[in-house]
Order: C-alpha cells, then structure tokens, then sequence
C-alpha cells in the first residue's frame, strides 16, 4: 500500500465492509476501523445491535467466508474531489485477551473518543489482512 493510500485510509471516520456468506450472499455494514500495518481492525463495539452481537451476520459471514472488501470514501458536490479506498482482504475474528487483539482496541480508541468508555476488551475484533487495494480519484492533498 503506498503512502498517498495509507494517510487517505487513516484520515477516515467511516468505511463500509462487506462479507458474504458461504453461497455468496452479499451483506454490508457501515463501520468504525484502524489500520495498524497491513491490517484493518473492526471492533464489534457497544453500538445498538439486534440480538446477541456474537451472532452478528458479518461474524457469521467471516467464519463461513473469510474473504471480505473495505470501500472507504470522500464525497463531495465537487464531483472533482471525489477518492474512494477498495481494499481486499482475508478476515479473521480476535479473540478477547489476545495480544494483536490489545494492540487493535488501543488503536480504535486512540482513533475514536468515543471507545474510550465502551468494554472493546470483553468483545471480539474483527482483522483484516489487506492483499490488493484499488484506488480511484483524489485521495488528498
């Protein structure tokens, strides 16, 4: 991933992710995430959900399917500052108390305030390990 990828990815509050069951089934979310490296980090995080958030569908999906894409983008009525981020990855789900997973909600919560007071500890994390990126437009200044 080259540096102009890197700061665009970093910079953004919110990308989406989309998994798809083991028959392909399309679902996605609009998420929250850090880039440590070559990985992004999803927290599964205190946020409304239906139902039990170990049995989120994006969970559910990645165990089925671990093959996964990130889009992160910019818009504006300036259609000439445009960018978007396509990452592709393979997503594995942390489990709670291990390292990668401390070192994850130590960059989420560095990157939003807002975790600071929810139990990201106690919760799976979502990893993705990015194997091709796509780009198109402007992806900053």
């Amino acid at each position: 991933m080259d540096e102009p990828t890197r700061r665009f990815l970093e910079t953004q509050s919110v990308a989406h992710l989309a998994t798809a069951d083991a028959t392909g089934v399309p679902h996605v979310v609009p998420i929250c995430f850090a880039l440590i490296g070559q990985t992004l980090y999803v927290a599964i995080d205190e946020k409304p959900k239906r139902g039990d958030f170990r049995r989120l569908r994006r969970l559910r999906n990645i165990a089925e399917n671990p093959r996964v894409a990130v889009v992160a983008d910019h818009y504006e009525p300036d259609w000439t500052k445009l960018g978007f981020v396509l990452a592709h990855g393979s997503a594995r789900i942390l489990s709670e108390g291990d390292e990668e997973h401390a070192r994850a909600v130590a960059a989420l919560r560095d990157k939003y305030p807002q975790y600071q007071s929810m139990a990201l500890e106690e919760r799976p994390m979502i990893a993705a390990d990015i194997v091709s990126v796509s780009t198109w437009g402007r992806l900053g200044e």
